[in-house]
């Protein structure tokens, strides 16, 4: 595995994202989306697409698909910005009337119904302007989680220095990513602090708690993508932001997340924690 050559510090990347946002959108409150949202929004968004119309954003992803669409979930879609060639979400609500007294202002709700239902339907969600680029795709999304996780507890810290750790991690054609190995060791001299952790089916304190969340998201987006664990542990005690059955316990050395990438492309990890939302996605380089 490598990383990805970032150009920009990535504590940078994260101020910048709140400050942007901030600057374009300052009255507006945003919830976290949903899983099913989530998943809706990636089958409607092209990344390329994006970066390529809306340069004044793409300037600050860093190259991230990730990134990118997470502005569009948070900020693009309330400023009216395409999420492809094929669909814009202001004017899917425009066109679609009915649709307007079942969801009024809930801008995801029409991304999901047009995901799901409305191009089943025949409705038109074509962007008025923007129709004419065509881009080619660099990357394909193979899978995509998110969880929820408190920001401002020492947990938080923990969290966010270890997605930015996997962030932009690249694995290569049978090559195999390692969730140990991406986020490195849990030290305070690599800035992480003591945090709850799972200890023998037990509650406790210890260096670098709430690493292990980062590792879930990454599995749980493995699952959608179909992409097969080769290493995987659950905890001793279920965990409050997954299903049943869908964390990944990483422990020193003894314990990891493991996957090989089967593909002929290297497969691109990118993880990211803003705000108390943490979203791995895992992408197909073409």
């Amino acid at each position: 595995m490598e990383k990805i050559q970032l150009h920009i510090a990535k504590i940078i990347i994260s101020m910048t994202f709140v400050i942007i946002a901030f600057a374009v959108s300052p009255n507006l409150t945003v919830s976290a989306a949903s899983n099913d949202e989530l998943q809706a929004a990636a089958k409607v968004f092209d990344a390329d697409y994006y970066a390529t119309l809306y340069p004044d954003v793409a300037a600050y992803s860093n190259g991230s698909q990730l990134w990118l669409l997470n502005h569009y979930i948070y900020h693009g879609i309330y400023e009216n910005r395409n999420a492809s060639a094929t669909f814009n979400a202001t004017d899917y609500m425009q066109k679609n009337p009915d649709l307007q007294i079942l969801y009024g202002d809930n801008m995801l709700a029409y991304v999901y119904h047009y995901a799901n239902v409305g191009q089943f339907e025949g409705r038109d969600g074509i962007p008025v302007a923007g129709t004419e680029i065509v881009v080619p795709k660099t990357y394909t999304l193979l899978g995509i989680y998110s969880t929820e996780y408190n920001h401002e507890a020492p947990r938080g810290n923990n969290i966010a220095i270890a997605a930015g750790h996997v962030n932009g991690t690249v694995v290569e054609p049978g090559k195999t990513f390692s969730a140990n190995k991406a986020i490195g060791p849990r030290t305070a001299a690599n800035g992480f602090v003591d945090a709850p952790v799972f200890i023998n089916k037990e509650h406790a304190i210890g260096i670098g708690g709430g690493v292990c969340q980062v590792s879930s998201t990454i599995y749980a987006a493995m699952k959608t993508a179909g992409v097969p664990a080769s290493e995987r542990h659950p905890h001793s005690l279920p965990v409050n932001y997954l299903p049943a059955g869908w964390d990944a316990t990483i422990s020193g050395n003894t314990l990891d997340l493991k996957f090989v990438n089967k593909y002929d492309s290297n497969i691109v990890v990118w993880e990211t924690a803003n705000n108390g939302i943490l979203t791995a996605a895992l992408y197909l380089q073409n």
